[in-house]
């Protein structure tokens, strides 16, 4: 598929918090090859060094080890750069409800101190990631910008918080603030191992394993997988929009939905595997559905998904069987 390259300035320098990270270093790799700089920064506390590996010596990357909680990190990570893509959190709502103060710190502390360091920096975009984890208990299908529910979880607020900051810096202080509401991204670098791995790679690793993977309750919950690649294309789309974005945010998705039972039958499917998964307990703070519309990013950000579910699907289990 091709990807919507929007018209930005040549050579320009992107800082990419969170740059070792799943999003994060597809991010870098796209910014890179499109012939831009980059600047990593990561404290390493979910990020991983073999992401970033493939860019260490590359003369227009810069890998900086540091935290958003630590403001003056965050100032130097900003010094002479053009755009922020603030990936950099602590993901998972079942590890914000076991360490809500961590995701506090991590997810609030630290956007509130990266927005900062932007405009004192003088920066031409700040795009920040945001969560489809906003709409909370809305039973509104498919989810627009303009409706969300109560959330359901310290992560769920951390996000909602972050979005309160971004359109206030806008309002405030003129800093092009762009939020990005992303709906359950999945691809290449994405951890299968983690305690708190998303669905898919936490399935795709099982399978792989010869394990049954465990589903949390029924299986009929349904979620809109977004594929990485898509997310990159939101995040430079959103960099080149006009002033009609500034303080808004917009949800990125596919605009199409699959339940986990379906997903499942889809990967053992892909891998020729046949194994019943072993169904569990409801997981406390997850929404039972969830579905992007995303007229709005399309008709502003100009943003059209490049990979359906299924296109991206194939794609991510043939990395995991190629590096896992």
């Amino acid at each position: 598929m091709d990807n919507y390259e929007p018209k930005l300035p040549e050579k320009s320098k992107f800082l990419v918090t969170g740059g070792a990270g799943f999003i994060g270093s597809n991010l870098i790799e796209r910014i890179l090859g499109a012939g831009h700089e980059a600047v990593a920064l990561d404290n390493f506390s979910t990020g991983r060094e073999e992401n970033i590996r493939e860019f260490i010596g590359n003369k227009n990357f810069l890998l900086m080890e540091g935290d958003i909680q630590n403001i003056e990190d965050c100032r130097k990570a900003c010094k002479n750069v053009d755009y922020v893509l603030h990936q950099a959190a602590l993901g998972s709502v079942p590890r914000s409800i076991e360490k809500p103060g961590d995701t506090n710190d991590s997810n609030i502390t630290g956007t509130l101190n990266m927005l900062i360091a932007a405009r004192d920096s003088n920066v031409k975009r700040f795009v920040y990631a945001s969560s489809s984890s906003v709409y909370g208990d809305s039973q509104q299908l498919p989810k627009r910008e303009d409706k969300t529910g109560r959330p359901l979880s310290p992560y769920a607020i951390s996000k909602v918080t972050g979005e309160l900051y971004g359109r206030n810096f806008f309002d405030l202080f003129g800093l092009p603030t762009i939020g990005l509401r992303y709906f359950n991204v999945f691809g290449k670098k994405q951890s299968c191992y983690s305690a708190y791995a998303a669905v898919i790679p936490k399935f795709i690793g099982k399978l792989l394993k010869g394990e049954r993977p465990v589903i949390n309750g029924d299986g009929e919950q349904s979620r809109d997988f977004t594929y990485v690649e898509n997310v990159v294309d939101a995040n430079l789309a959103a960099c080149a929009a006009e002033r009609e974005a500034f303080g808004e945010v917009f949800n990125i998705g596919n605009g199409e939905r699959i339940s986990i039972n379906g997903l499942y039958s889809k990967i053992a499917e892909l891998l020729h595997i046949d194994l019943d998964p072993i169904y569990g307990p409801e997981r406390c703070g997850d929404v039972k559905h969830s579905n992007a519309d995303i007229s709005k990013a399309k008709s502003i950000l100009k943003y059209w998904p490049a990979y359906n579910f299924n296109e991206g699907l194939k794609l991510c289990i043939s990395w995991y069987i190629n590096n896992l």
